[in-house]
């Protein structure tokens, strides 16, 4: 899931899915990515697209949301199709909100560093203030931590068919869709 166009970190995030699923062998269908459009703070963020995702096909076993409030959503569109979240879907988030260890399920989540990520960049603008002539790094990276919760499990064996339209030639994709 990708997030919408005006939010200013959603190709770096949708880049760094898209990297490190070729890096770890993961084909990326593009007929199962699905973007967000709406510019909402609830889960209805990500509840109407996972649901019309789920109306075109279920033949996928997890779902990597732009953040956790689309997260929620998807987990409330997988169980009002009938299915359960992890058995049939796995649902993984990203920022992990400090709801997001009380949902039901409990939501698996990339946790982002911010106290550190605020801390460095105060830092970074004191020392830009003290001494403007001094060079300073343009990109700071920070290591995000996997939180494992109860949003996701092993994936059902084998390997999901994909439904296709009749005529359709569009083949797996590793890379972007």
């Amino acid at each position: 899931m990708k997030g919408q166009p005006q939010v200013s970190d959603a190709d770096v995030r949708w880049d760094g899915i898209m990297a490190m699923a070729q890096r770890v062998g993961l084909t990326i269908y593009p007929e199962l990515c699905v973007y967000l459009r709406a510019n909402a703070w609830s889960p209805e963020l990500g509840y109407p697209i996972v649901r019309d995702l789920l109306a075109k096909t279920r033949d996928f076993t997890a779902i990597f949301c732009f953040n956790d409030i689309a997260a929620i959503g998807a987990v409330r569109a997988i169980a009002d199709a009938g299915l359960r979240c992890p058995e049939d879907i796995s649902v993984i988030g990203f920022d992990d909100i400090s709801s997001a260890a009380y949902q039901v399920p409990r939501l698996t989540t990339v946790r982002q560093p911010l106290h550190r990520m605020g801390e460095m960049a105060v830092q970074t603008l004191l020392k830009r203030i003290e001494s403007p002539s001094e060079a300073y790094p343009e990109v700071i990276l920070f290591e995000p931590e996997l939180m494992v919760r109860e949003s996701t499990g092993a994936a059902k064996s084998g390997r999901p068919q994909i439904s296709r339209r009749s005529g359709s030639d569009k083949s797996p994709v590793p890379g972007k869709p």
